[in-house]
């Protein structure tokens, strides 16, 4: 098991009284492991084909448009609930986090003061669900790499044509300030029990 995975059972107060969560087994997180890595090395090579024969301009839509449906495909392939949340939201309608995905990047945060790595985190947890049926809720931190600078840097490094696109299709854009290695957001995963 790897030293950056830190498994909690439940949620204190989101127990159903008399009935204990199961324990997520070491295999299904490695499979949410597994789901995680291949949206990020997808929409990674998409990002990189896209700057190198488009531009950083066109590679805006990557972002808009592939990586939503590379997480869809991703929940459809494995029945799970696949996506990306952000620290700070580009795109209100997908990348907001919930209360659950809230609390993982919060606590990545806090691992980042102790000097971890962002790029090493991840957390799995079992909750309770609003149905009363379990879940395996997952999250893999996203560190800010060099080639996203070009749309999530400062306002100084995002060229002008990135910083039109980028109005034009996230109008109330805030994921921006960061720098390389900052934490961006999670891969967000839940699976049903």
């Amino acid at each position: 098991m790897k030293k950056s995975l830190l498994l909690v059972l439940l949620l204190a107060g989101c127990a159903t009284p008399g009935v204990e969560a199961p324990k997520p087994e070491a295999k299904q997180v490695d499979e949410m492991r597994n789901v995680a890595k291949v949206l990020s090395t997808q929409l990674g090579g998409k990002l990189k084909e896209a700057m190198g024969t488009q531009g950083p301009v066109e590679a805006v839509s990557v972002c808009k448009q592939i990586a939503p449906q590379i997480a869809n495909d991703l929940s459809k392939q494995t029945g799970w609930q696949v996506g990306r949340v952000g620290t700070r939201a580009r795109n209100a309608q997908t990348g907001v986090p919930d209360a659950w995905q809230t609390k993982a990047l919060a606590q990545f945060g806090q691992r980042i003061k102790q000097g971890e790595k962002p790029d090493t985190m991840e957390f799995a947890e079992v909750v309770t669900a609003p149905s009363g049926k379990h879940e395996l809720r997952y999250a893999k931190a996203i560190a800010l790499q060099p080639m996203c600078v070009t749309c999530h840097g400062s306002a100084e490094s995002i060229p002008d044509g990135v910083k039109a696109r980028l109005q034009a299709e996230y109008p109330l854009d805030q994921a921006t300030g960061y720098q390389v290695g900052d934490l961006r957001g999670a891969v967000v995963i839940t699976r049903p029990l």
